[in-house]
């Protein structure tokens, strides 16, 4: 397990190397001059160079790839052109409403997965229903099905908020970010009772797919796994199907389906961006959408660096757990 552990850990370190210097080499290789960028086309010749003397471009290459990433390692991403913040500093503004976001539909996308693994599984009532509106709702581009459930869920019915992540004006500020929690901690409940009235609608609909993803996966397992020896011995003891499944058929069954958990979080942390544009949500959405018509390439590579992080980061704790759920993986190396 030890041997299993430290591979999975270096090939992370390896990955999150050759991410950063995908970064540099495109932000090399891109036309627009960094050190111009942030002083301004009207900078004088003298003050151009010394400003790139400054800030090591003149050095080797490999010594700015050095700098670069142990820079970024240290939380070091340069400046943005667009704000004249600290990328870092920008990112920390607005990675919170982004994290929050992604936990609550990861959550609700993890409930209808298991809805609908066990309700189809079990053959519960209305399983049939359940599993038609998650395949319409997942098969539907993502911008598509967010437009659709404000039309009828702010504008037909009034139901939600239309935009925006909280409705009140003096909402806490810390410490954790996430308004449910610091609403929580500071015992403001109108908080957390308004930031979960706007987060309900987006969540959802961040969690469609994802949910139908693994739900699918996780069904296919124990399908497949009702039929084995073990099941029918359960079976001639007397158990029913229910805590068959739960007590017998799914930790055998879990492993699969935290593999696609690990790669539809991964995923979920793309199409947050989109969602984000069509609820008004502040969050790297917004930050990357304004960041990406003014080419500031230090805040587009930051948060390029960030999400590949946070996958890579996501799928290696999804390796983990399924090594401690079926020791095998961790003898046979995956």
């Amino acid at each position: 397990m030890k041997m299993f552990i430290a591979s999975r850990l270096a090939a992370t370190l390896v990955i999150l190397v050759a991410l950063t210097a995908v970064m540099f080499v495109l932000q090399h290789i891109s036309p627009l001059d960094p050190v111009k960028a942030q002083m301004g086309a009207q900078a004088s010749a003298s003050a151009v160079a010394a400003r790139r003397q400054a800030l090591g471009l003149n050095d080797p290459i490999v010594t700015q790839f050095w700098h670069y990433l142990t820079g970024a390692v240290q939380g070091d991403l340069g400046t943005s052109y667009r704000t004249r913040h600290a990328v870092a500093s920008d990112l920390g503004s607005f990675f919170p409403a982004t994290l929050e976001l992604a936990l609550y539909g990861i959550g609700i996308a993890l409930v209808l997965a298991v809805l609908l693994a066990f309700s189809t599984t079990l053959k519960w009532r209305g399983s049939a229903v359940l599993r038609a509106i998650l395949f319409t709702g997942s098969s539907a581009p993502m911008f598509l099905l967010g437009i659709l459930g404000l039309i009828v869920f702010y504008q037909k019915l009034g139901w939600v908020p239309a935009n925006g992540r909280i409705g009140i004006s003096n909402p806490p500020t810390g410490p954790t970010g996430l308004l449910t929690v610091d609403g929580l901690l500071s015992g403001r409940f109108d908080v957390v009772a308004d930031a979960l009235h706007h987060l309900i609608l987006p969540a959802l609909v961040l969690a469609l797919g994802p949910a139908v993803a693994i739900g699918r996966v996780l069904r296919s397992s124990l399908l497949t796994d009702m039929d084995s020896d073990y099941v029918r011995t359960a079976r001639a003891k007397g158990l029913s199907e229910s805590r068959i499944v739960a007590g017998h058929v799914l930790r055998n069954c879990v492993g699969s389906a935290l593999s696609m958990t690990g790669l539809q979080v991964g995923l979920m942390f793309a199409g947050v961006l989109v969602v984000e544009q069509v609820f008004g949500w502040p969050g790297i959405g917004q930050y990357i959408a304004q960041s990406i018509p003014v080419a500031d390439f230090p805040a587009i590579a930051g948060v390029t660096l960030m999400l590949g992080a946070l996958y890579v980061f996501i799928n290696t704790v999804v390796d983990l757990l399924q090594a401690a759920a079926d020791p095998r993986i961790a003898v046979t190396g995956g």
